[in-house]
């Protein structure tokens, strides 16, 4: 039989140990554990949903890897065009977890209405390409249909379309300068079949989704020429090694482009988040641990007389330091228990409810994201009960200075 977790049930149970003087000292114990608990869930919550959706909607709008000319093009808009026809288009033969290629080709223009300009990227695609993103997005109408000879219909963004007044089914007036200085630019008419609003500030202000062939033609290149290729992978953390890889297979004339590479800025201080959600989970484990100790300490302390008598019967110093310890533990596993209830309440509240609003111009987003994992909750409470115990063994020693003549000599 383990008396030791025996008596230490019988001490949590008993109404003496609910109406004690440490009773006061066990509960802000228990509320530190919990606010601690809360507090480290929703850091790895919004630290990993920033992450997580950011990185998204830069996918989204640029692929997770482009394979373009090798060139000194730093610009959005295609300039070299690449052959459509490359053995690894439509699919890589010899690497996995690639989600999809699609090809694309940028232009930059301006649309105008009768009172008001603004410069935008057209960005044309086909019909490989993977509108799972932008529906998510979509505000009001459908993206374009490309299964027709010519489609005039484009995607544009709420922005943009507030900016120039315009709403769905507008037609629209865009103008593209030639590459050639000396000829006039090109006049072109859209139709809004859709208009989305993804949050990000930095694309949704410039970036006009429509048909790969508009910028063909005003291009001049033939059916067999494109901008460059994007390829979706279904796995992140995997970029760089699939990056290699499809370096590799693809001919000595052309790149790969990642987007962290691409925008190693963002992606920098993106992980700057990691760091702000480290730190807070030490400072909160470390005052959890503080309250843990000084909650045992006065445990100890009530319980002198009933240390002496264990003593004078025979018990070891380890088996009463056992005792106190088990019942540290209900209280670290109490604190986590409501911490874990009120916590994921939260997280659930502000996922599907978005109280929480943010500046997209500074953070990318229109609201604060959240993610969590049962991976992440696991090793959060385990580190934390692990860690908190650990920190209890020391103050712990004290039983060993009690001497049973002493203490229960005014019992």
């Amino acid at each position: 039989m383990n008396y030791e977790l025996f008596i230490a049930k019988r001490i949590i149970a008993g109404k003496k140990y609910k109406n004690s003087i440490s009773s006061p000292i066990i509960k802000i114990a228990i509320t530190a554990i919990a606010m601690g608990i809360i507090i480290m869930l929703i850091a790895v919550a919004t630290g990993l949903g920033l992450q997580y959706k950011i990185r998204d909607k830069m996918a989204g709008f640029k692929g997770h890897i482009q394979i373009v000319n090798y060139d000194n093009n730093n610009s959005e808009v295609s300039t070299t065009p690449v052959k459509k026809n490359q053995e690894f288009y439509p699919k890589f033969k010899n690497i996995s977890g690639i989600k999809n290629i699609q090809v694309f080709a940028n232009k930059g223009g301006i649309l105008r209405t009768k009172t008001d300009f603004e410069g935008v990227i057209f960005k044309g695609v086909s019909t490989d390409y993977d509108w799972s993103f932008f529906k998510e997005y979509l505000v009001e109408g459908v993206v374009p249909d490309f299964n027709q000879p010519r489609t005039r219909e484009v995607l544009l963004s709420e922005t943009v379309a507030n900016r120039l007044q315009l709403k769905l089914n507008d037609t629209i007036l865009a103008t593209f300068l030639k590459t050639s200085t000396s000829k006039l630019p090109s006049n072109k008419k859209y139709i809004i079949s859709g208009i989305y609003n993804s949050g990000f500030a930095q694309f949704d202000k410039s970036v006009m989704i429509g048909d790969i062939r508009e910028v063909q033609k005003l291009n001049k290149w033939t059916e067999n020429e494109v901008g460059g290729f994007e390829v979706l992978i279904d796995d992140f953390n995997s970029i760089d090694v699939i990056g290699e890889q499809i370096y590799r297979e693809i001919g000595v004339t052309l790149n790969k482009k990642t987007i962290v590479e691409t925008y190693q800025n963002v992606f920098e201080w993106i992980k700057l988040f990691d760091n702000n959600v480290w730190f807070i989970i030490a400072i909160m484990i470390v005052i959890a641990g503080i309250n843990m100790i000084t909650a045992l300490l006065v445990l100890i302390l009530e319980r002198v007389q009933m240390i002496g008598i264990l003593k004078a019967l025979g018990s070891y110093n380890t088996s009463i330091r056992k005792i106190f310890l088990y019942n540290a533990s209900y209280l670290i596993l109490k604190g986590l228990f409501l911490g874990n209830i009120i916590g994921l309440s939260l997280i659930f509240i502000q996922h599907f409810f978005k109280i929480i609003t943010l500046n997209p111009e500074t953070y990318y987003v229109t609201t604060m994201p959240v993610y969590i994992s049962f991976t992440a909750i696991l090793l959060l409470n385990i580190g934390t009960l692990f860690l908190c115990f650990l920190m209890l063994i020391i103050p712990s020693y004290i039983i060993t200075k009690i001497e049973p003549s002493k203490s229960i000599k005014f019992a």
